[in-house]
């Protein structure tokens, strides 16, 4: 057996060691629970070459999941400075983002598995729930800007609620019209929605009589 740190960073095994080694984590432990250290050591490197070859655990699950983008650099690409278009606000540009990924046949479908599968499996929810709150709705969560952390947290949770349920609607369930409906329309119906949740009023009003 190889010793932990006995393969070099050319060995074209190393790679599929550690995403072999990363699957079974993430499996079995969860987005959150799967450590770069953990997995490592299960493939049988140090843990800086993991971090050599893919950077960070997003990355690291993206390749595991073969995913074939990462959705934080997607979401900041999109908010980047420059890059935002001048007249949409920042709800209409996340749907459009969201629809551009999802529309992509090669994402689409990496993005329908993990979806299916979390719907049917507790272990598999788990897992894509901690991926999405820590690579999406934590970028999320800093447009809701002036919120504390709790209250960013809140947003972020109601912006998930409103564009996984875009997506099961859209791609899964396939209801019309909204399984055919032009992603612009999409962005213009649902973007104002989403810009109340992260900058609008979201709590109920209790009337004090």
């Amino acid at each position: 057996m190889t010793s932990r740190g006995g393969r070099r960073a050319g060995d074209s095994g190393t790679r599929a060691a550690i995403l072999e080694s990363a699957r079974g984590r993430f499996a079995d432990h969860g987005y959150d629970g799967a450590t770069i250290r953990a997995i490592a050591a299960d493939a049988g490197v140090d843990p800086a070459l993991v971090h050599h070859f893919y950077g960070s655990k997003e990355r690291l699950f993206v390749a595991a999941m073969q995913l074939p983008v990462v959705p934080s650099e997607v979401l900041a690409a999109a908010f980047g400075t420059g890059a935002r278009e001048p007249a949409a606000s920042a709800g209409e540009i996340l749907v459009r983002t969201v629809l551009a990924m999802w529309d992509s046949t090669e994402l689409r479908g990496a993005f329908l598995g993990l979806l299916r599968s979390a719907l049917t499996s507790e272990r598999a929810a788990a897992m894509f729930r901690e991926f999405l709150t820590e690579a999406i709705l934590g970028p999320v969560a800093q447009l809701a800007s002036g919120a504390d952390p709790a209250e960013a947290e809140y947003r972020a949770a109601m912006v998930a609620s409103q564009v996984v349920g875009l997506g099961l609607t859209r791609y899964v369930l396939c209801f019309e019209p909204v399984a055919t409906a032009d992603a612009d329309d999409l962005a213009a119906t649902i973007g104002p929605t989403l810009d109340r949740y992260l900058t609008g009023d979201i709590r109920a009003r209790r009337d004090p009589g």
